[in-house]
């Protein structure tokens, strides 16, 4: 049985392997393991798959059924502004009520950083009414 105070080799890599930098290289690893094979994915298929252009190719596909009209009916601004700022209102809701939740645990500095995220999104919406963003109805000229 070895002593205590030698240290075998497993034992030093196994720490390399749990030291910020082996975490790192892990990531290094990692990312460029991934970009090889996406890279050679892609190179795969274009020099390996076929390349046909037929005018029957370039046709839409809808089950069988000959397509007709528009594929995609334009939806006016409104609703796409309405969804955009859904999204942003539900992601500051997110982070006020996780700031509430912790709020005794992060004292005097979580209230100034969410005093100041608060502050740039009213600076943020003062803006898009200043601009019409919100103005939803016949746009006057």
């Amino acid at each position: 049985m070895a002593p205590d105070n030698i240290s075998s080799p497993l034992a030093a890599t196994g720490n390399l392997l749990m030291s910020p930098e082996g975490d790192l290289v892990a990531l290094a690893l990692y990312v460029g393991l991934t970009l090889i094979i996406v890279i050679g994915l892609l190179l795969a298929a274009r020099f390996l798959g076929q390349r046909t252009h037929t005018s029957l190719k370039k046709l839409p596909y809808e089950c069988g059924v000959e397509p007709t009209g528009r594929a995609r009916p334009g939806y006016p601004v409104p609703f796409y502004l309405t969804a955009i700022f859904f999204v942003v209102f539900d992601v500051e809701v997110a982070f006020i009520a996780s700031w509430a939740v912790a709020y005794d645990l992060l004292s005097w500095r979580g209230l100034v950083q969410i005093a100041f995220f608060i502050i740039t999104l009213l600076i943020a919406l003062i803006y898009l009414w200043r601009r019409g963003a919100l103005d939803w109805g016949p746009q006057r000229r």
